[in-house]
């Protein structure tokens, strides 16, 4: 009898933890989903002040041409690290604000996409790269392998790919370029799988409110990264350019 009632203690405590876990998830991808919202409505809107008559507007001049734009494109690197930095020392209505400021800068970075490549294609690599990051992501949460082996070679890789990506700003190569986009796209697949099973693994029944809250917005943010890595990549392969 003692044995049962051991057995049917464990089975509850382990069906709490499965709903706890699976709540925690959710709000993960529900909080990635929000900034890749913002970051795509941010991103469509700054075109539309952008580019008018099939000119550049004085906003799109200040983004796109001016000083201004290492602006754009310097300030989500600057705030993703005050965020990485910060966030255990904030509240987390704090750090989800900070989230969503951030991938509004980051919609506003990547607007310029719009003059390369042809709306219809953004928007079929998008679903392209959202059907491959949810297989990915899926693959990562179910599997009972442990990812962590290959983590470390991605990252790796991922420091071999900014350094290429760096040295190639100055050789101009298109050889090297195709090769960088084709490393981009593997590397990020497989950090997709390894970052889900990574803020699985992080989760933690005794964590109170506050802790956990701040856990998923940093494993939210970590996939965000992983899906605009993605999808940039992705649309160098895809994008029919203008």
């Amino acid at each position: 009898m003692a044995d049962l009632r051991n057995y049917q203690s464990r089975a509850q405590t382990g069906e709490m933890i499965d709903q706890g876990l699976r709540a925690y998830m959710l709000k993960v991808y529900n909080l990635m989903a929000l900034g890749l919202a913002i970051t795509g409505v941010a991103a469509y809107l700054s075109f539309q002040f952008a580019f008018a008559n099939g000119e550049l507007t004085a906003f799109g001049q200040a983004i796109y041409v001016s000083p201004l734009k290492w602006v754009v494109i310097l300030a989500p690197l600057a705030l993703v690290f005050f965020l990485s930095f910060r966030i255990h020392s904030m509240t987390v209505a704090a750090a989800q604000t900070t989230f969503a400021v951030y991938a509004a800068l980051v919609g506003l970075s990547l607007s310029s996409i719009f003059l390369i490549y042809t709306g219809q294609s953004v928007v079929q690599t998008f679903f392209v790269t959202a059907a491959s990051f949810g297989a990915l992501s899926l693959y990562g949460y179910t599997t009972k392998r442990d990812l962590s082996a290959m983590g470390s070679f991605l990252m790796m890789g991922l420091f071999g790919l900014i350094i290429a990506s760096l040295v190639n700003i100055f050789l101009a190569s298109s050889a090297v370029q195709f090769a960088i986009s084709v490393l981009g796209v593997l590397i990020f697949a497989g950090l997709t799988a390894y970052d889900t099973q990574r803020i699985k693994e992080l989760y933690l029944e005794a964590d109170d409110v506050a802790v956990a809250g701040r856990k998923a917005i940093m494993g939210a943010l970590t996939l965000y990264l992983d899906f605009i890595n993605l999808f940039m990549f992705l649309l160098q392969f895809m994008g029919n350019r203008k």
